[in-house]
């Protein structure tokens, strides 16, 4: 007969091996997620090193969207403003300018992350068009300078961009005058932002019509300071889990669904896949 005490004992030893097992894998597995964001971290000198993008204001693919420009659902590695400078998409469509033909996420120029007028809702992911400089720190006697342009000690800017818009010409700017330094901003979404954009007074139209902040305010020129990180890397489709599971998913496209799904289940099969791939025996194991 099997001694109970035996028994007992041989299965609080597997229960032991169990637990022992199961908490180093545990600890292995917060282990490389703490390697992994600290490696971001010091890459982009900033925390957190990503954000998920929740709407479709910089889609290029209305329908299905599209692998480089930023869609719904995707994942964007931030870099620290403070490692370099933001590089606007009027630089880099001038061709005598040292920055021309620099694109991000499928168009000139880089792609920022702000707060509307410096408040405390969720930030805005859209793409710098300009910079507008001031040569006085005396408010009301300012002239304005157009980073990286011939448009220099300016009272008002006039002036039209290299940037189509869907339903008329290229966007031009009307007798503006800013506010403050900072950058003009727009989501590269044709239908619903493009040429509409984030601060539309800077267009000649009303500035209720465009973006505006928590208070109802409309937006200003984006300030250094509001400047969050500049969009680096993408990783497609992955933030639609996050979304998901807070409710914010309506903008994520069937398509972007159907690539993360697929994506997930070819992840899930390589181990087993390597599993079964057959091992060449050296002659010495022969």
């Amino acid at each position: 007969m099997t001694d109970p005490k035996v028994d007992q004992s041989n299965s609080s030893l597997n229960q032991n091996e169990i637990r022992s097992v199961v908490a180093k894998e545990v600890i292995l597995a917060l282990g490389l997620v703490v390697l992994i964001l600290g490696a971001m971290w010091i890459s982009t000198g900033s925390f957190p090193p990503m954000v998920v993008v929740e709407s479709g204001s910089m889609m290029h693919d209305l329908e299905d969207g599209s692998i480089g420009a930023i869609d719904a659902g995707d994942l964007i590695l931030v870099m620290n403003p403070s490692r370099r400078q933001v590089i606007t998409l009027v630089e880099a469509t001038q061709e005598d300018n040292p920055n021309y033909n620099y694109h991000s996420h499928g168009m000139p120029g880089d792609v920022v992350i702000y707060k509307k007028n410096g408040g405390s809702e969720t930030p805005v992911i859209h793409r710098a068009l300009l910079k507008v400089v001031a040569n006085s720190t005396i408010a009301g006697s300012e002239t304005w300078d157009v980073r990286g342009t011939s448009i220099k000690n300016v009272q008002s800017i006039s002036m039209t961009l290299d940037y189509n818009c869907k339903f008329h010409g290229n966007l031009t700017l009307i007798n503006w005058i800013p506010s403050h330094e900072g950058y003009l901003t727009t989501g590269d979404n044709p239908s619903t932002n493009g040429c509409k954009i984030d601060q539309l007074a800077a267009t000649g139209q009303d500035p209720r019509n465009g973006l505006k902040d928590e208070f109802g305010n409309p937006v200003t020129a984006v300030k250094e300071e509001w400047i969050l990180g500049i969009a680096s890397s993408e990783l497609p489709w992955v933030g639609s889990i996050k979304l998901l599971a807070s409710g914010n998913h309506q903008s994520v496209t069937d398509n972007a669904w159907f690539n993360l799904t697929i994506s997930i289940i070819l992840l899930l099969a390589i181990p087993g896949i390597i599993e079964g791939i057959p091992k060449i025996s050296s002659p010495e194991e022969e």
